[in-house]
């Protein structure tokens, strides 16, 4: 049973976590979001937006200042709701179309166009300065929000990430290999990697969980752990969090 910490509204934690895909991030982040009544930021879902709004305009994804100038000439809205992390450009929802093979292929791309992270990330920054925000992504804890007081490294083994998208594409519907459903998850790590802003590294305050051998919930619980130990305002269920 978890010790409910007395409730204290100017201690209101942000929450960042970091790790390559595949790692459950978005689930984990969601979750730990709700259980502690706090607010969950996809910063993901935000450069999907952008990947998606890229192709409808037919802007070539290795033409990064032709990208940067894009970020820049729109108006980008984001906010949690009811779980669903929602995007809006120029007043247009863009939700709805973030999943799916296009977006996917086109943000792996475009995540690495730093005048497009120049745009979004101070966003993302005024959207965390509240703090009681959840945000996951690759580089939280490294550049969007570097002194959030609770950091998480989150990943898993690459078998384990590949058979995760395997089984999520399954889901919908996507027949896939698994063994090409590795093998973009390889190439995916290595340009995380090899980003020359915003790349993907555990910072070293930043707290690792592996969540190969792990549920959800264990892992909700760990970083839960993580967020009593700083003194977090607990404002949900009176009588613990995770059974």
């Amino acid at each position: 049973m978890h010790r409910l910490c007395p409730i204290n509204a100017e201690k209101r934690l942000r929450i960042a976590i970091d790790g390559p895909a595949g790692a459950g991030k978005s689930t984990v982040a969601a979750e730990v979001a709700r259980i502690l009544n706090y607010t969950y930021l996809d910063t993901g879902a935000m450069y999907r937006a952008m990947a998606v709004l890229a192709l409808d305009k037919e802007i070539p994804l290795d033409d990064f200042q032709a990208l940067g100038k894009m970020a820049s000439s729109v108006t980008i809205k984001a906010r949690e709701d009811n779980g669903v992390f929602r995007v809006w450009i120029d007043g247009e929802e863009f939700t709805h179309r973030l999943r799916g093979p296009k977006a996917d292929g086109a943000v792996k791309i475009l995540a690495m166009a730093k005048p497009v992270r120049e745009i979004l990330v101070p966003i993302q920054r005024g959207l965390a300065d509240c703090g009681g925000v959840v945000m996951e992504g690759r580089d939280i804890t490294s550049v969007v929000i570097p002194h959030a007081e609770v950091k998480v490294f989150l990943t898993a083994s690459l078998e384990e990430r590949a058979l995760r998208r395997w089984r999520e594409l399954g889901n919908k519907g996507i027949t896939a290999e698994f063994g090409e459903v590795l093998s973009e998850m390889e190439a995916r790590d290595a340009k995380d990697l090899e980003r020359d802003w915003g790349k993907l590294v555990k910072v070293d305050d930043a707290v690792l969980i592996d969540s190969t051998n792990m549920s959800v919930a264990q892992v909700c619980r760990s970083i839960i752990d993580l967020c009593e130990a700083r003194h977090c305002c607990f404002t949900n269920s009176p009588d613990g969090f995770l059974a």
